[in-house]
């Protein structure tokens, strides 16, 4: 693939990940993706010929990556600096498009899947939400918490601050995810310090 190639392939899986946390997956067409991303139809399924749910999981995907990427890079200074930089790229983007949008595999992962089949967006969903988990707790097994304890407040973090984004975007405030940097902060300066 063109370098030219694959920059419209990755602006397209970035159009579709920005949709889908705006409306979600099935509310949002791959018509609809590929006009948000700028991108002709024939063009996004030159890309993507499986259709919504191939789009879906790479968008999936890409969410993860450039989550994990950030948080693997904040984790280097300790857990509680990655945990902040984790709520602050959810604190931008929930307060950047002025409470629209949330995380778009949060969004895949709660929709009820079109088939009795597993969806391979929803399975890429799962395997994000585990690399970030993995990624948290090592921090925390690196300094001091006991595995079980690092395991069990890596799932928490992810899991409060999924659920915090989906509080803010109803309540159009930043006040949820406030309270909810506070206490986990708190959990994991405890499990560090024992």
């Amino acid at each position: 693939m063109t370098r030219s190639n694959s920059e419209a392939r990755e602006r397209i899986v970035a159009g579709a990940a920005d949709m889908i946390s705006r409306r979600g997956l099935s509310a949002t067409s791959i018509r609809e993706m590929a006009k948000h991303a700028e991108a002709p139809l024939g063009s996004t399924y030159h890309y993507f010929p499986e259709g919504k749910q191939q789009l879906a999981t790479e968008a999936v995907r890409y969410t993860g990556t450039r989550v994990a990427q950030s948080l693997r890079k904040e984790l280097e200074a300790g857990p509680v600096a990655g945990l902040r930089a984790f709520l602050a790229l959810w604190r931008k983007i929930v307060v950047d498009t002025d409470f629209r949008a949330g995380c778009p595999v949060l969004a895949v992962a709660i929709e009820e899947p079109p088939t009795d089949e597993l969806p391979a967006a929803l399975t890429a969903a799962a395997e994000v939400f585990d690399e970030w988990e993995s990624l948290l707790a090592a921090s925390l097994r690196e300094h001091g918490a006991e595995t079980e304890q690092a395991a069990q407040l890596a799932t928490l973090v992810v899991a409060a601050v999924e659920g915090t984004v989906a509080l803010c975007r109803a309540k159009r405030s930043v006040q949820p995810l406030d309270r909810t940097a506070k206490q986990l902060q708190m959990l994991i300066a405890g499990a560090i310090e024992g």
